[in-house]
């Protein structure tokens, strides 16, 4: 059987921490530029529609700013991928039923949004449980903290993930500044944790579940929900 093309799914909803600050008043932070426009650049090329949202909605702040990075640069000087930036979504106005997947990027600022965001917590169970493929890429994953299912049961319990290590927040010195571990903290809720060293590229996909370890595997998380989404049966469409 020939694989449904991109263009018969439904929209990809591709979240970005709205939090600007690491801790409070520390340095500046947001969501990562590369954790965005590299799996953009997969999902794109593979006719996906991508729309963007944020926490609070509007222009959330940027970090990792790295326009020698060929990618980062093409797309921010798009004009309309900048204008999509510049006014996201506010996550709790939206319907999870519109999307076939739900995409948590990066950056130091979703340790502090993420987890604490009902809209987070709602979007991804319920997408999730309608039959919706959830992906994270490094911080991103703090999203999935303290997602639970319509049973109690915690989202990542028993399946398997990447996410930015302890190593990792150690080597950049924000082990202390951040508010949790994260690595340590879905491991405690029940996921097993696929570490690899430290700026490794590492994806780990568990059914409909996709993870990455840090920026380094941002476009092999593009790739991987690419293709998990073009085998999908037609209820994902």
């Amino acid at each position: 059987m020939t694989p449904p093309s991109a263009n018969q799914h439904k929209p990809l909803l591709m979240v970005l921490t709205s939090h600007a600050s690491k801790g409070d008043g520390g340095g500046p932070t947001g969501f990562y530029l590369a954790e965005v426009t590299h799996p953009l650049a997969v999902l794109e090329a593979a006719g996906f529609t991508i729309e963007f949202a944020s926490i609070q909605g509007g222009e959330p702040p940027v970090d990792g700013l790295d326009l020698n990075d060929v990618t980062n640069a093409r797309y921010w000087n798009d004009s309309r991928f900048r204008a999509a930036i510049a006014n996201t979504q506010r996550l709790d106005a939206l319907d999870a039923s519109k999307y076939a997947a739900i995409f948590f990027t990066g950056g130091h600022g979703a340790m502090w949004d993420f987890p604490t965001s009902r809209a987070v917590q709602s979007m991804t169970r319920d997408l999730f449980e309608a039959g919706g493929a959830v992906a994270a890429v490094c911080h991103g994953p703090a999203a999935l903290v303290n997602v639970t299912l319509s049973d109690g049961s915690y989202l990542v319990a028993g399946k398997n993930l990447s996410a930015f290590t302890d190593d990792e927040e150690r080597a950049v010195k924000l082990d202390n500044i951040v508010p949790f571990l994260l690595a340590s903290t879905l491991s405690a809720r029940g996921a097993h944790h696929h570490g690899a060293a430290n700026w490794t590229a590492n994806v780990v996909v568990d059914g409909r579940l996709v993870t990455g370890q840090n920026p380094q595997s941002a476009t092999g998380v593009g790739e991987a929900l690419r293709d998990l989404l073009l085998v999908q049966p037609s209820c994902y469409r």
